[in-house]
């Protein structure tokens, strides 16, 4: 796709993908093979390889990975994580976004050309797919603007959109495989189907979402629907590393046979314009549409090899390493953000190592009081709710811990593993310890003698 000049030198005013007319211009990209594509190949089918492996993966009888959300259980690399254990999550949240943050301001939207999946399943799978079927970016414009009844264009469209929707159901089975497990995925799809009405309307609805995201809206999900495009705005100062043209090389731009001598390196040849997914012109400068792809990379490396000019026209670089030639520096910004992130990491790894296996949460019997018993002895009904957020069935015993007196279990306190477990019992003090109607009890749960969890209580008794 050839740049439109009605809009080069308003490009941050509008989206490459419409134009004037606000009629969405379809993207075309040509294949090109270098270096880089060759990196960012080989990522991605390692990556695609983890996703889809991932939920296949059990330990100790269980998914390495789980996240399901409505049996509240997650799994991460075969340690067990419950709603308790929440704040975790909140700190791991937190220190992604600073990773995020600081990699952004250093290397740029490298994440988005490199590792994401919308980039890698769009580039890597299904456009592969439709250059196979459909041919090369030509041949497929020559195809969308032909009449049905030629090229085979009714067979070919077909076969690519029933190909595209396989896909997608197995994705859409992955990420459900995440959820529920992949052993329970497979007894669902082999039981009746009637069985299971609502897990199936479930997948068919998502299956339908990628397969539009993949078939249909493609880099718009980049442009109009991902926010980190927008962030980056942001994020980048001159110093962060993306994806850049070398203007003090490149201009002023003419074409090969021009043999003035003021020119510059770049041959406008537009070569880096045609493999853009996103359809944009790099040598604009840095723009939301931009993926980092490097497919611009390679089109200007193989370029500058025919006419013997140096690589590196287009290449990975920092505004004022182009413009001023300056090495990247560890500027104040990079040096707060990573000390943030360093002791935000450190303070969720102390809470991982002290996590406990065993959560409990304790309170008075809701409508009960105080019973007055012989003696002269005043005892008060409890609950417990307790969480065994490890592998084996355990046994638990509660003691008071600052002050003389006597649990009396409902019950013996087994807890199976991986589970949660209820129980009531009675604490039981004499009159003469109670220095007020309210006294604090502070209870201890113990597995194998060994102290695993403190509670603390409200004792009701008599006023004094």
């Amino acid at each position: 796709m050839e740049p439109n000049e009605t809009y080069s030198k308003d490009f941050r005013g509008h989206l490459s993908t419409v134009d004037a007319a606000g009629k969405r211009i379809w993207i075309y990209p040509k294949l090109i093979k270098g270096k880089l594509y060759k990196y960012r190949t080989i990522l991605s089918y390692v990556l695609l390889a983890i996703l889809f492996g991932l939920p296949h993966i059990y330990a100790h009888g269980e998914p390495f990975v789980l996240f399901n959300i409505i049996e509240r259980k997650f799994i991460i690399f075969g340690q067990i994580f419950w709603p308790q254990d929440f704040h975790l999550f909140v700190f791991g949240m937190l220190g992604f976004v600073l990773f995020v943050i600081v990699f952004t301001v250093i290397f740029g939207r490298f994440f988005c050309g490199w590792i994401c999946p919308q980039t890698i399943f769009l580039e890597m799978v299904f456009r592969k797919i439709e250059r196979f079927i459909e041919g090369d970016h030509n041949a497929q414009k020559k195809l969308n603007q032909g009449k049905w009844s030629e090229n085979n264009k009714a067979l070919k469209k077909t076969a690519k959109h029933i190909v595209f929707f396989g896909i997608s159901y197995l994705v859409a089975n992955t990420f459900l495989a995440y959820i529920i497990g992949s052993e329970e995925l497979f007894r669902i799809q082999t039981d009746n189907p009637a069985n299971h009405l609502g897990g199936l309307a479930a997948i068919t609805i998502f299956s339908f979402a990628f397969y539009g995201v993949f078939a249909f809206f493609r880099e718009q999900v980049c442009t109009n629907v991902c926010p980190y495009g927008r962030l980056q705005g942001v994020l980048l100062d001159r110093n962060s590393i993306l994806v850049a043209y070398d203007y003090v090389r490149g201009e002023p731009r003419g074409k090969l046979s021009d043999k003035t001598n003021d020119k510059g390196d770049c041959v406008n040849c537009h070569a880096c314009v045609r493999v853009c997914p996103t359809g944009i012109d790099i040598r604009n400068g840095t723009q939301l549409e931009c993926v980092n792809c490097t497919a611009c990379i390679d089109a200007c490396d193989e370029i500058m090899d025919h006419v013997n000019k140096p690589k590196g026209l287009i290449r990975y670089a920092s505004e004022n390493g182009i413009a001023l030639k300056e090495q990247m520096t560890y500027t104040w910004r990079l040096k707060l953000y990573t000390l943030v992130l360093s002791l935000l990491l450190i303070f969720l790894g102390v809470l991982l190592v002290t996590r406990a296996d065993v959560a409990a949460r304790m309170m008075r019997t809701p409508g009960q009081t105080y019973q007055l018993l012989a003696h002269d002895r005043i005892s008060n009904l409890y609950n417990i709710k307790l969480v065994n957020k490890t592998r084996k069935n355990i046994h638990l015993d509660l003691k008071l811990e600052n002050m003389k007196g006597e649990i009396k279990q409902v019950g013996v306190v087994d807890v199976p593993k991986e589970s949660y477990f209820q129980t009531s019992f009675f604490i039981t003090l004499k009159n003469e310890q109670l220095k007020s109607r309210k006294t604090k009890v502070k209870i201890g749960i113990y597995e194998n003698g060994k102290r695993v969890d403190v509670l603390s209580a409200i004792f009701l008794g008599p006023s004094i």
